[in-house]
């Protein structure tokens, strides 16, 4: 992966800044509508592997040329008129597959705004492992275009620019450390609406569900303190998301997912338990486990611990005052 790590964002005052629309590569545009473009760019960096999101208020025409040789998977998140790319018209969340070293052309009629990761091919079989028509590379060696569920699509495309604004504004939480996780977060939003345009994939042998839980809680405490992301799982078991799902859904009643979650709040439990005085935040700690959204945080460590968080981080402060008071 690379220890380049990036967080950068900037406003958009003419239609020349969407030649770094994709973090990475670069795309020959031209505006199409009447009057002065302006809009947002924002990437987020790790290693090889990128993220950028764009908005522009009037409408453009956008190329790449066959000179990259990285894969990129694009969604458009927002749109006021017709939106095209070759011959696939576009709708809300919809996701669209550029190979590598192939020529691309987009049209956008009005304001729009996109989102677009950008990695090597080589880096499909572990984002994607686990899902055997995703984690095969000759899946993404020709382009194409997957239709969004409304639902499903609409609160994976929430998700991701909730990431993009979360990492904006605090890029100290995108460390070596945590980088894989936030990595991958990403790539469950586009892969989510991927796979609810595919029929089920069932094909496989289910383990025994204490067998294949035994293994993710080996593979979970070789981790250590750092946050872990189902789909890592998945790629290093050789396991798909169903039928981890089944698994875990057999053992413990709730899904993987779930259960992730409950083991990251209890790491940060721990975490601000041992913290001593001023040593740290709520809100470092909570995005260091891979929380993005503070506010939700908060609601599932207070419904899993009866307590809010800095409740949590004072118990130190209160036996630190108590210790004083007993050798004064």
């Amino acid at each position: 992966m690379g220890q380049f790590l990036l967080v950068d964002s900037k406003k958009l005052d003419g239609f020349e800044g969407l030649h770094q629309a994709v973090h990475g590569s670069h795309v020959d545009v031209m505006q199409l509508g009447r009057g002065r473009l302006r809009g947002t760019l924002s990437h987020i960096g790790i290693g090889e592997f990128s993220l950028s999101i764009g908005t522009f208020n009037v409408g453009m025409r956008t190329q790449r040329v066959s000179s990259d040789d990285k894969l990129i998977i694009g969604m458009l998140l927002a749109a006021e008129d017709r939106v095209a790319h070759w011959s696939f018209d576009m709708q809300l969340n919809d996701v669209l597959v550029i190979p590598p070293l192939l020529d691309h052309d987009g049209v956008f009629h009005g304001a729009s705004a996109y989102a677009a990761m950008r990695f090597d091919l080589a880096e499909v079989e572990s984002l994607f492992g686990g899902e055997a028509r995703l984690s095969d590379p000759e899946t993404w060696r020709s382009r194409g275009h997957f239709r969004a569920d409304i639902e499903s699509g609409a609160i994976a495309s929430r998700r991701l620019v909730r990431i993009m604004s979360h990492l904006r504004t605090r890029a100290g939480s995108l460390t070596p450390s945590t980088a894989d996780f936030w990595k991958r977060s990403i790539v469950e939003c586009m892969a989510a609406n991927v796979m609810s345009s595919l029929p089920p994939d069932d094909i496989g042998w289910l383990p025994s569900a204490r067998r294949l839980i035994r293994k993710v809680e080996e593979y979970l405490d070789e981790a250590g303190t750092r946050p872990v992301h189902v789909s890592e799982i998945c790629a290093a078991l050789s396991v798909s998301r169903r039928t981890l799902h089944r698994a875990f859904q057999e053992v413990f009643g709730l899904g993987p997912v779930s259960f992730l979650r409950h083991k990251r709040l209890c790491a940060v439990h721990s975490i601000l338990r041992e913290s001593a005085p001023g040593s740290t935040t709520v809100s470092a700690v909570a995005m260091q486990q891979g929380f993005y959204e503070l506010g939700r945080f908060s609601q599932y460590y207070f419904a899993m611990f009866g307590e809010r968080p800095s409740q949590t981080l004072g118990i130190m402060t209160s036996l630190a005052g108590g210790a004083d008071i007993v050798r004064a």
